[in-house]
């Protein structure tokens, strides 16, 4: 649950039906889309993937691209589950698919498009479980047994025994389509009398493809495509960044989630901007890592109380927690919001470790931890009004879930809400 609420809000999955425009490619010749609903009110997703180019739309598009038009089929099914909810006055959480397979040969068994296949069935069945109600293959042909052999061992058992197969024409007969679906939405293309709006695939023209270099670029682009930033937490390293105010009561807010080991957030304030981080050859001030960048701004010979002060009581943050908050800024100036390695504290009373301080050991051996983050700097008058009503909706959020915890000081208003995942 934890990773998944982080891959949504890293890849901003809840926002894609509004923000993303699928190319037109894919609106040409993606053989797919909603008509009606089964018998079951669950929506229904028709997919013609014997009708699918998709050699054609990997080397046209790319694979994350493709990935990015199923996580919006997907989102938009969840839209539909609770439209049919409405409609049906009872509780609607999956929807039906059904592959029609004709056309089905060994093109489509290309590999890269099969890569392509598996990636896709790794995420949503990593984030969208139980949401496929029945899975109805028609028409099979001689060439599925070869593209069940490579994708089945990818499909959760539970997954497996939702799919219903039919070679031929065995979907006519008894057992097949009419009992699932009603006769009046069978599509005209399956012998039924419902005109099916869903594109007719084709092939896609090799105008239309992409050089390798582009189709990596593409990739690349769509999958850091994120407001949210990585970072890397080392002990003796932790992240840092700057935040310029000019205007006194200016509102900094953040949002991160600790998606590896235990950190400490602190906020510091001073009257003078650190030095850019150094570039020297040991990487002491700033780190370029796979799971993100780690900067240093405050000098090591600053010392607190003198050449910066803290202005909140640091927060520790465990792994797994999503931490949201706000500092109403007292004064202009340069206000460093730093993520800490948190190390466990050793046990006085006796010089065995105690059994949580090894698990805790063991899960950050590395000394290393993760956190993704995005920071906004508001306006006060901009801020949910006035500062009177950011306090109440804090008051107000806080009876919502005891998982919600304060962190204030006399001197600034501020707002941190914790919510953990597991």
């Amino acid at each position: 649950m934890c990773q998944s609420l982080t891959w949504r809000k890293q890849h901003q999955v809840d926002y894609i039906l509004d923000t993303w425009n699928p190319p037109q490619v894919l609106q040409d010749y993606y053989a797919g889309g909603w008509h009606h609903h089964d018998k079951d009110g669950r929506p229904l997703y028709v997919l013609r993937l014997g009708q699918m180019d998709t050699k054609g739309l990997v080397r046209a598009l790319g694979e994350e691209a493709l990935l990015r038009y199923v996580l919006s089929i997907n989102e938009e099914g969840l839209r539909r589950c609770e439209e049919n909810t409405k409609v049906f006055g009872r509780p609607i959480s999956s929807w039906t698919c059904l592959v029609d397979l004709e056309g089905l040969n060994m093109r489509h068994l290309w590999r890269p498009g099969v890569k392509a296949l598996l990636r896709i069935i790794e995420v949503v069945e990593a984030n969208y479980p139980e949401t496929l109600g029945r899975l109805l293959i028609l028409r099979a042909p001689r060439v599925f047994p070869v593209l069940w052999t490579l994708v089945s061992p990818f499909i959760d058992d539970n997954t497996r025994r939702k799919f219903l197969i039919y070679a031929g024409n065995d979907y006519q007969g008894p057992g097949g389509l009419l009992d699932y679906i009603d006769k009046e939405v069978i599509p005209d293309f399956l012998g039924g009398e419902c005109m099916c709006e869903v594109p007719e695939g084709g092939l896609v023209p090799k105008s239309l493809y992409r050089t390798a270099e582009e189709l990596e670029n593409e990739d690349l682009r769509l999958c850091t495509e994120t407001i949210y930033q990585s970072a890397s937490v080392f002990k003796g390293a932790p992240h840092e960044i700057l935040v310029q105010i000019v205007d006194a009561s200016s509102v900094i807010t953040w949002d991160f989630d600790v998606c590896k080991g235990d950190i400490v957030f602190n906020i510091y304030h001073s009257k003078r901007s650190p030095q850019p981080p150094k570039k020297d050859t040991l990487g002491a001030h700033s780190i370029t890592s796979p799971g993100g960048n780690n900067v240093q701004l405050i000098d090591r010979l600053w010392q607190l109380g003198r050449d910066y002060s803290m202005v909140e009581s640091p927060l520790i943050c465990k792994e797994g927690e999503s931490v949201q908050g706000s500092h109403v800024t007292r004064w202009p100036g340069f206000y460093i919001l730093q993520w800490r390695f948190h190390s466990m504290p050793a046990c006085a009373a006796t010089n065995l470790p105690r059994v949580d301080d090894v698990l805790a050991s063991l899960q950050v051996s590395s000394h290393k931890c993760k956190v993704m983050y995005y920071t906004e700097v508001i306006g006060s008058e901009d801020f949910r009004g006035s500062m009177t009503s950011l306090e109440s909706s804090h008051s107000g959020f806080s009876q919502l879930s005891a998982a919600t915890t304060s962190s204030s000081q006399s001197h600034s208003s501020s707002m941190v809400s914790r919510w953990r995942f597991c």
